[in-house]
């Protein structure tokens, strides 16, 4: 039996396709840099961040990790709108060290003792402590939910709320659900796939094309490519260091430090309620996400998209943000 929840035989490239975004996301209020000393060989670096609303408000701020590890904040700008409306609450997005707009360290590209989650652990305190937020809220995606689910069983003091969103466990079994998703791929694709591989030849153009039917089908599957992803890809393929160093060449060949990658032991310690999310045609299948919903004590909810794969908050926009004010608002 397999590990996909995925009609056997269906390669996620359905006739009726999501919806996406149907209406435009505001700008932030503000961008800034927030200095940061590294833990390890104390480097002075920058953090860039984006605010959306106000942080005097009432409403608890949510803070927003985004994926890859190193794909930069811009495939989840659509979050911006919880900024807006009758509940509107304060935004922040931010680019992590070593993407996007934040500092690049090109020099430490495969250094693992260097790029580890600790290390991101530590820039997100920085960032609450220079934007002087005591209590606050925390939306993580993909890599983004891996680190949030490991910050959280920290049990950091202020933090009220927790959104993991597409996001396994553990690595070892993501990478299982992958390959199965990959070998719903047409064959010759299969091929190009595992012979670049082989060859190790994924740095080349016809890896980047091979490894595209896979993101239509199990990444995001609004045509034609929302816009905030691709940028999301471009920051990868300007810098790939944190990406390559830490994940691999793709979603499927994880040869990364985070390829053992394993939260399950610690989230017994998640003491906040907490929101999981995925997509009917995610590669975060439900069983990458379901120890979430059985070891983490207290009130869990789980919200699957019936349309999205790996993106609903690109795919499904109005109801993934729809569901994600709901649990933010909700008594619990």
């Amino acid at each position: 039996m397999g590990l996909l929840n995925i009609i056997p035989g269906d390669d996620g490239s359905v006739k009726i396709p999501p919806p996406g975004q149907t209406r435009p996301y505001p700008e932030p209020t503000s961008t800034g840099r927030i200095p940061f000393i590294t833990p390890t060989d104390s480097l002075k670096v920058e953090t860039w961040y984006a605010l959306y609303g106000d942080l005097s408000s009432s409403k608890t701020p949510l803070i927003v990790l985004h994926g890859g590890p190193g794909a930069g904040h811009n495939y989840l700008k659509t979050l911006g709108l919880l900024s807006t409306g009758p509940n509107a609450r304060p935004v922040i997005l931010y680019d992590q060290l070593g993407c996007g707009n934040s500092t690049h360290l090109r020099e430490r590209n495969g250094d693992t003792n260097f790029w580890t989650p600790q290390l991101f652990m530590a820039e997100l305190d920085n960032l609450k402590k220079h934007l002087g937020i005591s209590t606050f809220d925390l939306l993580g995606q993909s890599w983004g939910g891996m680190l949030g689910s490991q910050y959280a069983a920290t049990r950091p003091s202020g933090l009220r709320r927790l959104c993991i969103c597409d996001s396994p466990t553990d690595m070892v079994t993501w990478v299982k659900v992958a390959n199965e998703m990959r070998a719903l791929l047409p064959a010759d694709v299969q091929e190009t796939l595992t012979r670049l591989e082989a060859e190790e030849k994924t740095d080349t153009k016809e890896y980047d094309e091979a490894v595209l039917a896979f993101t239509e089908r199990f990444v995001v599957r609004v045509k034609p490519m929302p816009k905030e992803y691709a940028e999301s890809e471009a920051v990868i393929k300007d810098d790939g260091t944190v990406y390559h160093t830490m994940n691999g060449p793709s979603e499927f060949h994880v040869i990364g430090s985070l390829k053992t990658w394993n939260v399950v032991s610690d989230l017994k310690n998640i003491q906040v309620p907490t929101l999981l999310v995925n997509g009917a045609y995610d590669e975060a299948q439900d069983i990458v996400m379901e120890d979430f919903f059985r070891e983490i004590p207290g009130k869990v909810k789980w919200v699957r998209f019936p349309q999205s794969s790996h993106c609903p908050q690109l795919e499904e926009t109005d109801a993934f943000m729809a569901a994600i004010e709901r649990f933010l608002e909700a008594d619990v």
